[in-house]
């Protein structure tokens, strides 16, 4: 089984990595863990002029590994294997294209994230996973 956990570094995207964690014991065989992190692609516009490409995905790797870091540090606790992607784009659709691109089983996501008045402007980010997803989505309080 494949299993995506998309990460952005909230407390709820770390409660699905321990639902995941908790969850294993049960499965017949270990799954296969996929953690996602997704970047808003801040090179818009005129970026590009002022600031080199080499800097810009300096700034997305960086800042994806510190989104990662805590969700890592949990599985190599347990000693349970995962791939990590930094993706860059608007999350539900990057992650719903990963889940498509990796055959993942399944989605275990935290209710909400980040969100804020992004999620106000913008949408649910959850909520439009649900909708674009061809995989259970399973949705972590």
């Amino acid at each position: 089984m494949k299993i995506l956990i998309p990460v952005d570094g909230s407390t709820n995207a770390q409660r699905a990595v321990d639902y995941v964690i908790g969850s294993v014991a049960a499965l017949k065989e270990p799954p296969q863990l996929l953690l996602l992190n997704v970047q808003w692609n801040v090179a818009a516009g005129n970026v590009k002029l002022f600031i080199d490409q080499q800097t810009i995905d300096n700034y997305y790797r960086e800042q994806g590994m510190a989104a990662l870091q805590a969700a890592r540090a949990a599985l190599d606790a347990v000693a349970l294997p995962y791939q990590y992607h930094i993706s860059v784009g608007t999350p539900a659709e990057a992650i719903v294209q990963y889940a498509g691109e990796q055959g993942v089983d399944q989605i275990v996501m935290g209710r909400q994230g980040q969100g804020g008045l992004q999620a106000l402007l913008l949408g649910s980010v959850v909520n439009k996973v649900l909708h674009l997803a061809n995989c259970p989505v399973v949705l972590i309080k």
